[in-house]
């Protein structure tokens, strides 16, 4: 008797023959299968009009917070990329020291007999070693900024004009030259010196850490007027990186000053020669914010008596003015490598010819 012949229709779905045997190696594994997109429908649910046999099942709440986790991962690289690559590259330079306290020296320079005087200042410079100076802030040049190892030629810069604007001011601007005021100077002294700052004019000493004319050149407008507002100057100014943490601007500039007596308009002039040799520190936050730090400030003034304290205010002596000299050798401000001691005598070859 034949076998039992295959229905009409064919093998049916699920039974044996070749469909089975092309979706046997397929294995739906129960990951797979809960995270499958559609859903039956219950009985119950079914029953409603209109409603399908499947409905979509929301993905899984895992791959979701997967999604989030990554795309905030990825916002975290591109922000940290962005911060590197906008940071200064000489910002992971070492800390900065603390601020150190100024240290001054002030010397007057007592004339050795009368000082000479005019009827004009204009006069005076022409035969005085200032003949040649330029007026005002033009003695004051800067430098090329160059580029150090750590600092760029943009904050070397910074450095040197902050440095010449603090010289400017403490030394060329009237209302400081005559004590009315230190607000110009003051507002570029960094943050941590303004204690010292304060304490060397409300209660000056002479202690090489207190005197206002460690900080300014002071005049007392009691005693003394500018006779030109034409201040004659010369120096330079010389630049360094004292460390990975710090610039360094030198600063060694002569000032000459036209003066007479106050309330005397008819008196005669002289001259008052001022050397100072400046040292200024400059730390990234005090380039950010154009302050200083003075280290040292080292002053050699003259014509001055001796016996005059120049602690508080420079009191020069005036033409036809004189004094007992308080050094036998001669000290020349003009020439940078002329030594002094606390109270030297003034080089004739510093005054005006007559």
């Amino acid at each position: 008797m034949g076998g039992p012949s295959d229905p009409p229709e064919g093998t049916p779905e699920g039974g044996p023959g070749g469909a089975e045997d092309e979706y046997r190696s397929v294995v739906f594994d129960e990951s797979f299968v809960r995270a499958a997109r559609l859903q039956e429908y219950s009985a119950e649910e079914r029953m409603a009009d209109h409603a399908p046999a499947v409905r979509r099942r929301p993905l899984h709440r895992g791959l979701v917070r997967q999604a989030m986790v990554l795309v905030l991962l990825i916002a975290v690289a591109f922000g940290t990329a962005v911060y590197m690559g906008v940071r200064h590259p000489y910002d992971s330079a070492e800390a900065p020291r603390p601020v150190e306290a100024l240290r001054m020296t002030v010397i007057p320079l007592a004339p050795q007999g009368r000082v000479p005087g005019g009827a004009d200042a204009e006069t005076l410079y022409a035969h005085s070693p200032a003949a040649q100076f330029d007026i005002g802030a033009e003695g004051v040049p800067l430098p090329a900024a160059r580029s150090t190892a750590h600092f760029s030629d943009t904050q070397v810069m910074a450095a040197l004009t902050t440095a010449k604007d603090y010289i400017v001011r403490s030394s060329l601007y009237p209302e400081v030259l005559t004590g009315r005021t230190t607000a110009p100077a003051r507002a570029l002294v960094d943050s941590d010196q303004l204690a010292q700052f304060d304490q060397s004019f409300d209660h000056p000493a002479a202690d090489g850490r207190h005197a206002p004319t460690g900080w300014v050149v002071r005049l007392d407008p009691a005693r003394d007027r500018l006779a030109d507002d034409r201040i004659r100057v010369r120096g330079a100014l010389r630049i360094t990186e004292a460390d990975p943490a710090a610039l360094e601007v030198s600063a060694d500039h002569t000032f000459v000053y036209a003066l007479r007596a106050a309330g005397t308009a008819s008196a005669p002039v002289s001259l008052f020669t001022v050397r100072r040799a400046l040292t200024f520190r400059f730390t990234r936050d005090d380039l950010r914010t154009r302050q200083v730090q003075l280290t040292t400030a080292y002053v050699e003034a003259g014509p001055l008596s001796c016996a005059e304290d120049a602690t508080s205010y420079l009191r020069p002596l005036l033409a036809g003015q004189t004094t007992r000299p308080g050094a036998p050798a001669g000290t020349d401000p003009y020439r940078t490598d002329s030594p002094a001691a606390l109270c030297g005598t003034l080089s004739t070859g510093a005054q005006p010819t007559t």
